[in-house]
């Protein structure tokens, strides 16, 4: 069954816990998608940046991110970011909300609460 609600991230991850926890006992049903074992493809990666921004989606202030050299770092654009993000999905800034009409990305419960009082 899929769900029109899909949270995406990685299953480890604390901020993942807050945003899965929140979501639970919000009592709102969601799908979801563990980039370290189903990956993400470039078309959603694109879509995503369209929405809200390839700024917004790349996770500078990750591990993964500070560790690349500095010439991957240097002159990026959405088409570079994308590719990283796709490379390295640990890139992308935890959690993605997909709620179907819009994306929340990072968690903030004041968010979460603003999108589902709609």
């Amino acid at each position: 069954m899929t769900h029109p609600i899909t949270l995406y991230g990685i299953k480890a991850c604390d901020t993942m816990k807050k945003a899965r926890a929140w979501l639970d006992a919000s009592g709102i049903a969601y799908g979801f998608h563990d980039y370290k074992t189903q990956g993400i493809d470039t078309d959603r990666l694109s879509r995503w940046c369209d929405e809200v921004g390839w700024e917004q989606l790349l996770n500078r202030s990750g591990t993964t991110f500070r560790k690349l050299p500095e010439a991957d770092k240097a002159g990026l654009d959405r088409d570079r970011a994308i590719a990283l993000m796709a490379a390295q999905p640990s890139m992308i800034k935890r959690p993605v909300l997909d709620l179907g009409s819009a994306l929340l990305v990072g968690f903030k419960p004041e968010a979460y609460a603003a999108a589902f009082s709609r």
